[in-house]
């Protein structure tokens, strides 16, 4: 990774400079956090926790229709304090220091696949069942963590899942969003463990992959 802002310090003037370098800002981490507080404020303003919907909820008849913006949006959108909480709570311990691993853009790529390919799996699952939260995303970055990280750091990793697998299958959870976005995270790992080369040439395609296979999700036909 590069990283462009070098701080300089000088505990003694005879000594040589000793320079620090300041971990990268997480502006995609911190992006989803900003904006899924604004939309739970908005929520609780516009009291949509009191209907049957909520604006940016992942709804396949809706996506069919036109709203092809819920394919990204609903992952900002959260079905109350705790779901908010959560969620927010493993993007500040998970996401950050991944994407200061990875570097901003590599993590937004990322995300945006992994996002998208939440929304096709529940889309072709449970099409009229609406979702929502950035739980996808986030077993996404489990799924790009588990082939990069260390022997320990799996172990770790594997009990979290585990954990979310339980967790996947109580009742008003989507396994079916939890699931889609850990196995889109996966290639991303593993493009990443062949190689910068190797993640610039198969970044591209596995976003477009993603998009391609949500796109054909709300699009499909159910009766």
């Amino acid at each position: 990774m590069t990283i462009r802002d070098r701080q300089v310090l000088t505990p003694d003037p005879s000594s040589p400079p000793v320079t620090r370098e300041r971990a990268p800002l997480p502006i995609v981490s911190g992006a989803v956090i900003a904006f899924s507080a604004l939309r739970f404020l908005l929520d609780i303003q516009q009291q949509n926790f009191q209907r049957q919907s909520l604006p940016w909820e992942l709804y396949g008849p809706a996506v069919q229709a036109g709203d092809w913006w819920r394919l990204l949006l609903y992952a900002l959108e959260h079905g109350g304090l705790l779901h908010i909480v959560f969620n927010m709570s493993v993007v500040w311990t998970l996401g950050i220091p991944l994407e200061r691993i990875l570097g901003s853009w590599r993590f937004l790529i990322i995300s945006i696949a992994t996002c998208l390919g939440s929304a096709a799996v529940a889309l072709f699952f449970a099409f009229r069942l609406p979702m929502v939260g950035a739980s996808g995303m986030i077993l996404g970055w489990a799924g790009v963590m588990l082939p990069i990280s260390t022997r320990a750091g799996r172990r770790q990793l594997g009990v979290w899942l585990v954990q979310v697998a339980i967790i996947s299958f109580l009742p008003h959870v989507s396994w079916q969003g939890h699931l889609g976005g850990f196995l889109f995270g996966l290639p991303f790992g593993f493009a990443l463990r062949g190689g910068q080369r190797v993640f610039s040439y198969l970044a591209p395609a596995l976003l477009a992959c993603a998009a391609a296979i949500a796109l054909v999700a709300g699009r499909l036909v159910r009766f």
